[in-house]
């Protein structure tokens, strides 16, 4: 039973260092999380002052002697030039694209055109044939009603007479 004590005594003891030792953490890291705000206000203006000042120094640097404010301007012009470059082969590209898509259309529409326009002669061409046939034909029997009438009133006349 003695051991029994001295392990729970133990367990007890070592339960409440455990305890003390995480207040002391707690405490700890609260006081650091006050130090690490207060550092990191005056950090970070100081942080931008410091990137400003060398974004400056980058953008001044290359103007503060002749020559590499030669080279700058060559570089400036170089890239100016490629852009230009880019937009103009952009522009013909596109401007090459339209103009085949117009031809393609035009062409196109030209073919249905003509494929309608041989359709609607083709048409006028058969329904003029056949009416000028059906006109023969009524013009014939038209002529043949009338010789008959002619032969019939002439028999007519010849048997009066």
């Amino acid at each position: 039973m003695a051991t029994a004590n001295k392990t729970t005594a133990n367990k007890t003891t070592a339960n409440n260092a455990s305890s003390a030792k995480t207040q002391t953490q707690a405490s700890e890291t609260a006081s650091d999380r006050v130090r690490q705000t207060a550092e990191r206000g005056l950090d970070v203006p100081v942080g931008a002052a410091l990137t400003v000042a060398d974004r400056v120094n980058e953008i001044v640097e290359p103007w503060t002697s002749r020559t590499t404010a030669e080279r700058e301007l060559k570089s400036f012009r170089t890239q100016v030039t490629r852009e230009l470059n880019r937009v103009e082969r952009r522009g013909a590209s596109a401007r090459r694209r339209a103009t085949q898509r117009v031809r393609t259309t035009s062409n196109r529409f030209e073919r249905d055109l003509k494929q309608r326009r041989r359709s609607v002669e083709t048409a006028v061409k058969r329904n003029r044939t056949q009416l000028e046939k059906r006109v023969r034909e009524g013009r014939t029997q038209i002529e043949d009603n009338l010789k008959k009438a002619q032969s019939t009133v002439q028999e007519r006349v010849s048997t009066l007479v």
